[in-house]
């Protein structure tokens, strides 16, 4: 697919979006070093579904903005300054901790040791991102990250995120993030890199 097309096809999520969009962040986190570390073994795929759907549909899409290309193929959910996700997260919590399952500790100590390197001010933070993997390599993992990056630039806000994979640590290079902190997590967990990018 031309550069040209992936770009175009990139558009506000809407709920016909929602099940190629589960399906899409579900495969690209099955193996994911992160979530490895923090969702258990029992299940595990099928955990992550549901995890990423809950996260889609009851926080990205309600207290988020999330963009979607090739119909869902990709998809970008960030966090927005204005939008308060707690009282919805304090809801999924009970069902979030039972998807971790014996790794709930895991992912405890995981949120308190990447809580200091977050930022205080606000921001637009990147929730989560996935192409599928046969639609990779044709720029749609940037095409459906454009847009949050533009409006968090045009309102004068950073934008933020953490990864758990060095290739994505270079991915988000390319689009102008830089490294603020390179955290080993507790537990044997991965090696994890914080990254802004602020407005121009």
């Amino acid at each position: 697919m031309p550069q040209h097309q992936s770009a175009s096809s990139v558009r506000p999520i809407t709920d016909a979006d929602v099940p190629t969009a589960v399906d899409t962040l579900a495969r690209a986190f099955a193996d994911y070093p992160f979530t490895r570390h923090v969702i258990a073994a029992d299940g595990h795929e099928e955990r992550i579904r549901r995890y990423q759907e809950l996260c889609l549909t009851r926080i990205g899409m309600v207290h988020g903005r999330v963009w979607v290309a090739d119909e869902g193929r990709a998809v970008a959910v960030w966090a927005v300054p204005g939008q308060d996700p707690s009282p919805a997260f304090a809801e999924l919590g009970p069902l979030l901790g039972e998807l971790s399952g014996d790794r709930a500790a895991a992912y405890e100590s995981a949120d308190a040791a990447m809580a200091r390197y977050r930022p205080e001010e606000p921001g637009w933070f990147l929730e989560t991102v996935a192409t599928a993997p046969e639609a990779r390599g044709n720029g749609l993992g940037s095409a459906v990250l454009i847009p949050g990056i533009q409006e968090a630039e045009r309102a004068g806000h950073p934008a933020f995120l953490e990864t758990s994979s060095e290739p994505n640590v270079r991915f988000y290079e390319r689009l102008g993030f830089k490294v603020t902190a390179d955290v080993q997590l507790p537990h044997n967990g991965p090696r994890t890199w914080c990254m802004r990018k602020d407005p121009r």
